[in-house]
């Protein structure tokens, strides 16, 4: 019998040996550190990031940092599942978090902005070439979106770094609604695949329903307003077609939605943080299309989609994922719970609250960051050990 490895061999082990265990930590921890250093930026403890311009760095972290790191963790992970086909482990994706680190630190760094552009551009890249065989040898063809998609985001981040660099101006912005409509693309294909299936396995005798119209209406909907949307941040006259394709998108998904929906889905908050994080999906469509309307500022509905749509939904798949793969009962703890309401409240605090008391707008702001703070916190608390840690059945993965 071979002698047991030391404590420190195996967590290097564990948390190497499925792509969720490794992107899921460092996305939390991403989604602390990131959001602290932007509150003391705000707050003038610490200069701007002098690579990014003024919030660039705030919106780049959060959208190329922490929800790239829940997707990879997310498709490496299901790609094997869906495929029987091994994904990255061991030696290449250390590789790959170290890649994705890179991006992170490389902007706090005296290193040629060409090379900090290469890092962050990278990544998505490589998280879809590491995907490329398994998706494309797979039975499903429709799963190879998944690669497009990642391209897609790539092309984001190169446009961003195109204006940091000084070889043209008014890109980031732009790239950086394409990269917030490409996230929100993934969560809809995501959020088709495991929510109607979550809700039958949590609600025996339930019937979700997947209306083949809606699902094709969802998609076609949602690749003309990601580019209407883009479009209009880059000055194009599309503002009316982009509120027009939001309301359509926000009713499709309603439908979607209903299609799913099991009352007793909210007294399991496991699969509740779900149905919030798209509910704030739908929410954010609407404001959305007040906004290029010209009836309401940009940042509720920005915030509805990235606190709400985006946050909510990669916390509670990154805690129901981090259950099911390591060999735990599907039930989320006392402190898991109360992550999810902290940013679920974080959501409405930065969305509504600067709409109803608006000179108040920088301690609406701070009490929101200190709620995702909080939330992400007990995220890390709880499942951070999981992560780290050999399966609770003493199974593989």
């Amino acid at each position: 019998m071979s002698p047991t490895p030391p404590p420190i061999i195996r967590s290097y082990q564990a948390i190497l040996a499925l792509g969720f265990r490794p992107f899921f930590l460092v996305a939390g921890v991403s989604a602390v550190l990131s959001l602290a250093l932007w509150l003391a930026m705000l707050r003038g403890w610490m200069p701007m990031n002098g690579y990014y311009a003024g919030t660039t760095w705030h919106a780049h972290e959060l959208l190329f940092g922490y929800a790239t790191a829940a997707i990879a963790g997310f498709l490496l992970t299901a790609t094997r599942n869906w495929t029987g086909i091994a994904t990255a482990s061991g030696v290449q994706l250390a590789g790959l978090v170290l890649l994705w680190m890179a991006g992170r630190i490389a902007p706090f760094l005296p290193l040629p902005g060409v090379l900090v552009a290469a890092l962050d551009l990278s990544f998505p890249a490589a998280v879809a070439l590491s995907l490329f065989a398994p998706l494309w040898r797979g039975p499903n063809p429709a799963n190879r979106v998944f690669v497009v998609l990642l391209g897609s985001m790539s092309l984001a981040s190169m446009l961003v770094h195109i204006e940091a660099l000084g070889i043209a101006a008014h890109t980031a912005l732009a790239a950086d609604r394409l990269m917030l409509g490409l996230i929100l693309l993934t969560l809809l294909l995501v959020a088709g695949r495991i929510m109607p299936f979550f809700t039958q396995s949590a609600c025996p005798g339930s019937s979700p329903r997947s209306n083949p119209w809606v699902e094709r209406l969802t998609f076609a909907l949602a690749v003309v307003w990601v580019a209407t949307d883009a479009a209009s941040q880059a000055g194009l006259a599309v503002v009316v077609p982009a509120a027009l394709f939001a309301l359509a998108l926000a009713l499709i998904q309603g439908l979607r939605l209903a299609g799913w929906h099991d009352r007793r889905v909210w007294g399991l908050p496991i699969l509740a943080v779900l149905y919030s994080g798209y509910l704030w999906l739908i929410i954010g469509l609407v404001l959305n299309a007040l906004t290029h309307l010209g009836l309401l500022a940009p940042f509720p509905s920005l915030h509805a989609l990235t606190i709400g749509a985006v946050g909510v939904f990669t916390l509670g798949m990154m805690a129901r994922i981090t259950l099911g793969h390591t060999g735990r009962a599907m039930v989320a703890s006392p402190l898991t719970v109360s992550a999810f309401a902290l940013l679920n409240l974080a959501a409405v605090v930065r969305v509504f609250a600067p709409l109803l008391w608006p000179a108040a707008y920088l301690h609406w702001l701070t009490l929101s960051g200190v709620l995702w703070l909080l939330a992400f916190g007990l995220f890390l608390w709880v499942h951070a050990p999981m992560l780290i840690s050999p399966r609770a059945d003493g199974r593989p993965g």
